[in-house]
């Protein structure tokens, strides 16, 4: 049975340089064997996390659908873009209704424990949103998720770009298709599918 990964980008952009990015590494997790699922989060009409809320009301139907998607793959492949140093809202609140109990009462945060996970991240600014990773992998530490070293961050992102699918540079270009070959096979002996 193949590992199933699931692509998230933290941007909502059309157009998303992290969006790019996500995609070449899908392409090397494919290459490895993996299903992988790439999905926005903007598709998602998620409210802002407010405990209030979710005692009066429960947890939205769209939060359990993001669940139902967090529960049907092995692991993770992230592209976080960096705001004012850090990754974006509307990852983080997805996150947090996914750790949300699911409908059964049992905790949200076992749909990330112990899955693998991998980092990317584009960025007009040199160092390429290693800041958004940085702080990502702390709260993805958090909930139990295995966090990958390898990684890319892709500086001056917004020149990196030849047409709508490879980089100008072909050696960052294959690190970043390393970065899915390599999910692929650590979710693969994570679950013992690999």
């Amino acid at each position: 049975m193949s590992i199933r990964i699931l692509a998230v980008s933290g941007s909502s952009r059309r157009g998303s340089l992290n969006q790019k990015l996500l995609d070449i590494a899908a392409y090397g997790a494919r290459d490895a064997g993996a299903v992988v699922t790439s999905i926005r989060l903007a598709d998602y009409a998620l409210p802002l996390y407010d405990g209030d809320n979710e005692a009066e009301q429960g947890v939205p139907a769209e939060a359990r659908r993001l669940q139902r998607e967090f529960a049907g793959h092995d692991a993770l492949l992230i592209a976080t873009p960096e705001y004012n140093g850090g990754y974006t809202a509307m990852l983080k609140n997805a996150l947090d209704w996914v750790s949300r109990p699911q409908e059964d009462g049992t905790s949200g945060v076992a749909l990330l424990a112990g899955k693998a996970a991998a980092l990317l991240s584009a960025s007009p600014g040199p160092l390429g949103g290693l800041r958004s990773q940085l702080a990502l992998r702390t709260v993805l530490d958090k909930l139990g998720v295995v966090v990958i070293p390898d990684a890319f961050a892709l500086g001056t992102a917004h020149e990196a770009f030849e047409g709508e699918t490879g980089l100008r540079d072909k050696g960052a270009e294959k690190a970043i298709i390393q970065v899915g070959v390599a999910l692929s096979r650590t979710a693969g002996r994570l679950s013992n599918k690999g």
